[in-house]
């Protein structure tokens, strides 16, 4: 059986795609995407995506069809069990902490480590920083029994990226439910000012806006200063908020032509409006990019929600195609809800299967694929 996805659904952007092929190489389950990026402004795939499906082709051994630049259509058909790529080098154009998002489950449950080094973008507007994932993403999944850790060498700003980060993945074979449903109290507030090609004192006035925009929390504060290396210029802040029984991250890149005051009252405004929400254990991003880990546990993992976002309806939706009545939420979008994960155990590695609709197509060598896109056909 294919699995028939509109990637036009929510805002159009990548998530669908990113989601349906990570699951299709985790399933062994055929998928044709069609009407990928069709809202933006340009449609279809990019080269970040086509080096997303080059890395998940190579270690399922996949048939591919539709893997070039501005397709609108994929077809991806996995045909064997998970293979073992030692060390994968990836140079994308794309964010780096969303191709390690699609990345990291099926190397998990490959047989043996896998070691990356990723060049690209690190810190963008619409995406998680390295930080929102080092501190936040992955020690919730390390909880539930994933074994990965990363490194920055470098950062990489949209759209010119150049960022180096250092990622090695342990494989595992069972992972444990979670249960987030209240945060508790709040018990501290850490978080880091940094710049990149920029004088420190730009680092040191964002810093020293926070702790007084923070003070009144009444919970110690550690905020700390100083510089990266990146390619180009940049500032950003990232603010991680403890609480008895969760943690959030709050991300604010800075802009050119915004002083540094006006930067650090925007980092804290972000956390000062999420402490006002009191239901819900996890804000709608980090609820939304726990899903897919855990549709794969050992049981059934309850999260609750500050906002039901669209992004968490489409990635409950697209897990439950793949894997039915997964996903369950109770409540509408832009509404607090609590969130019914049951899992479904570690992927069963999959049997070489029958011919679908499209797998009589033999696969597409990616060097090829590439060269197609070059010419723009």
């Amino acid at each position: 059986m294919v699995i028939r996805i509109d990637a036009s659904r929510g805002t159009g952007g990548g998530l669908l795609l990113r989601g349906a092929l990570t699951l299709s190489v985790l399933t062994g389950q055929a998928v044709r995407l069609t009407r990928i990026r069709a809202r933006r402004t340009s449609p279809g795939l990019k080269l970040q995506h086509l080096r997303l499906i080059d890395v998940l082709a190579r270690i399922s051994g996949a048939a591919v069809d539709g893997a070039v630049i501005g397709s609108q259509s994929l077809c991806f058909e996995p045909r064997r069990a998970l293979a073992h790529e030692p060390v994968i080098d990836i140079d994308t154009p794309g964010s780096l902490t969303l191709l390690l998002q699609s990345l990291l489950l099926p190397l998990s449950f490959s047989p043996l480590p896998t070691r990356l080094r990723l060049v690209g973008v690190t810190h963008a507007p619409r995406s998680p920083a390295f930080e929102n994932i080092d501190w936040q993403w992955l020690p919730l999944l390390r909880q539930a029994g994933y074994r990965a850790e990363i490194t920055l060498e470098r950062a990489g700003f949209a759209p010119k990226g150049g960022g180096v980060m250092q990622v090695s993945i342990q494989p595992i074979s069972t992972v444990e439910p979670l249960h987030l449903v209240e945060r508790g109290r709040l018990l501290r507030v850490s978080g880091c000012s940094l710049v990149a090609c920029l004088d420190q004192s730009v680092a040191a006035r964002q810093r020293l806006q926070l702790m007084s925009r923070l003070q009144g929390l009444n919970v110690p504060i550690e905020i700390n200063s100083g510089a990266v290396s990146a390619p180009l210029p940049g500032a950003f802040i990232v603010l991680l908020a403890e609480f008895e029984h969760s943690r959030q991250s709050f991300f604010t890149l800075g802009e050119l032509g915004h002083p540094p005051e006006v930067v650090a009252n925007k980092a804290a405004d972000s956390l000062i409006a999420h402490l006002h929400c009191e239901e819900g254990a996890l804000d709608s991003h980090l609820a939304s990019q726990l899903l897919l880990p855990l549709c794969f546990a050992n049981g059934v993992s309850a999260l609750s929600t500050s906002c039901v976002s669209e992004q968490m309806l489409l990635t409950a939706e697209l897990i439950n195609d793949f894997l039915p009545a997964t996903i369950s939420i109770d409540a509408s979008l832009g509404k607090p809800g609590q969130l019914l994960v049951r899992g479904n155990g570690a992927p069963r590695m999959f049997a070489p299967q029958a011919d679908v609709s499209f797998a009589s197509m033999p696969p597409i060598p990616f060097d090829r694929a590439l060269q197609g896109s070059a010419l723009g056909i």
